[in-house]
């Protein structure tokens, strides 16, 4: 007798299979179906305070784990809360799986209540958007996984009618299609990129989230140390090789004091390589820097270029490792950048972004790295602070620092911390937000209370939006909507369960770091700076 499951278990066994170990969001009777699926097929659920905090949270996870995030909401107004986190994850390139309740086709013909066409909304902010039926349950499972994890990843939206949720079907699934076999590059291009690295004096190596997605980093240490090509990064990508590495110049991409420096570097190439680089991270200042008829450019990717962001002499829609192992086999490096500007353009960088003042954000961000370990895992929310943070926070790793590097949403941080700690509980864990982007999510020091999760939340406490306040003054515009009321943050750390303490120098925050590193429960550190704080520092 062929064993039945039901078609909502036929989903959640294909997403344990592929490593899912948590589910977030809110639930609602339209998803109850599904979240005992998840629970029963080993993938927890966890109730977040919003849905959009949770999609962040389990990006978090997904960032330690590797494994499809997954987004839980309930019919209309919960799932669409979801949508901010949906797009972010589409220009991210996180694999997010994003289930929705909704109501049965036949019922929507005479019931309007809350309904919508989710799939409408998701459908340009998604790789894929599917309604599950019960016939094809295991099919969309395999096409949602797929979809999502392959190419440039991505966010996939099911939704899930209450009835084919409760369906009844086979438990015998058809084999999961096979990966797709790394590519490389071959015949005469092959050929002339690698005469091109016999022969470069002045390589440089531009990295993006591509190769972080496809676990590059061995790849690109081997190469770039053997043939001497320094290696500039996305925001997303930083640690892709360690950021002490005599080779690393960084990241770049949002701030003007590095583009000075490292715009100009660019240009001085020879050789440009560009590894799963998409400049979805970058400002208009990266917009066409080289010249591909003039430099050597070579362009690694896993989607064509319709960015037009750049154009590139040799197009490569292959594999970031496998293609730097074919340039580069059987080559010798030869010596490069032999006036030492590499040395030139790091101290440069140095100087650009100083940490000796004695208050302020800067003072912040150094006082935080110094203290603490170097595995700490870190997120920034957008604004002003997360410029400065990402020039001068060092990675050793990938993914240690995480943020919303594409769409650059506020209120990330804070979920993402968490979603972090809850996969890695034995290594430090930072946020790092804004008081305006803080208080988008401040509902969620419940939920880290509530998993007895102890990451420590910093707040740059200026009582503005430090960033459009900048802006609105430098075209000399009257200020208005961007100053709020300075809250006591460190307070809301205690009402929901954890501590909190208010820091104005680095001998109180060194004290709060080292206090929250060996704390029971999570720590909001409120560190109050002047306003124009960022005034010539970004």
């Amino acid at each position: 007798m062929t064993q039945t499951i039901r078609a909502a278990d036929a989903l959640a066994r294909r997403l344990y299979a592929v490593g899912c170990r948590t589910a977030f969001g809110m639930p609602g009777g339209e998803v109850l179906t599904l979240i005992d699926a998840l629970e029963a097929a080993g993938i927890r659920f966890i109730l977040a305070k919003h849905e959009n905090a949770a999609g962040f949270m389990a990006e978090g996870v997904h960032h330690r784990d590797h494994a499809p995030a997954i987004l839980v909401g309930t019919i209309g107004p919960g799932t669409l809360n979801g949508v901010n986190t949906v797009a972010n994850a589409l220009q991210d390139q996180v694999p997010l799986i994003v289930l929705s309740g909704c109501m049965d086709p036949a019922e929507v013909q005479t019931y309007t209540h809350q309904v919508i066409d989710q799939q409408a909304v998701f459908r340009p902010i998604t790789k894929a958007t599917f309604a599950l039926t019960a016939d094809a349950a295991h099919v969309i499972a395999d096409k949602a996984v797929t979809i999502a994890t392959e190419g440039r990843m991505g966010p996939v939206h099911i939704d899930v009618p209450i009835t084919v949720a409760d369906a009844q079907i086979s438990a015998d699934a058809p084999p999961p299609r096979k990966p797709a076999s790394p590519t490389v590059p071959s015949g005469t291009d092959l050929a002339i990129a690698r005469g091109w690295l016999k022969t470069t004096t002045r390589p440089v190596m531009i990295v993006g989230v591509d190769a972080l997605n496809q676990h590059a980093e061995t790849a690109i240490m081997e190469f770039v140390e053997d043939h001497n090509v320094p290696v500039i990064t996305t925001y997303k990508a930083k640690g892709i090789l360690p950021e002490d590495h005599a080779l690393s110049l960084g990241g770049a991409g949002l701030s003007p004091l590095a583009d000075k420096t490292l715009v100009p570097f660019v240009q001085s190439a020879d050789l440009i390589i560009c590894v799963g680089y998409d400049p979805v991270e970058m400002r208009p200042g990266w917009r066409d820097v080289w010249h591909p008829d003039t430099q050597n450019v070579i362009d690694i990717t896993a989607a064509p270029n319709h960015h037009y962001m750049h154009q590139s002499t040799l197009n490569f829609i292959t594999d970031c490792a496998a293609t730097l192992g074919a340039l580069s086999d059987g080559l010798d490096g030869n010596a490069t950048w032999t006036d030492g500007e590499i040395d030139t353009a790091k101290t440069a960088l140095t100087k650009a972004f100083p940490s000796e003042e004695v208050w302020g954000p800067a003072a912040i961000i150094d006082t935080c790295r110094k203290v603490l370990p170097r595995n700490t895992l870190a997120s920034a929310d957008s604004g002003a602070h997360r410029i400065l943070l990402s020039q001068m926070w060092e990675c050793y790793a990938p993914r240690d620092l995480m943020q919303s590097s594409a769409l650059c949403t506020m209120g990330c941080a804070v979920p993402m911390a968490i979603g972090a700690k809850l996969a890695a509980p034995d290594r430090p864990v930072i946020s790092f937000s804004g008081d305006a982007g803080f208080l988008m999510v401040a509902g969620e020091l419940a939920t880290a209370a509530e998993l007895d999760l102890a990451p420590i939340f910093v707040v740059f406490v200026d009582a503005s939006l430090a960033l459009i306040e900048k802006k609105q003054r430098e075209r000399q515009l009257s200020n208005h909507g961007v100053d709020f009321a300075q809250h006591n943050f460190a307070a809301m750390g205690v009402a929901f369960g954890g501590a909190g303490t208010t820091v104005r120098n680095r001998d109180e925050l060194e004290k709060a770091l080292n206090k929250a590193m060996s704390a029971n429960t999570f720590t909001v550190i409120a560190a109050i700076i002047e306003r124009g704080a960022y005034d010539g520092r970004i």
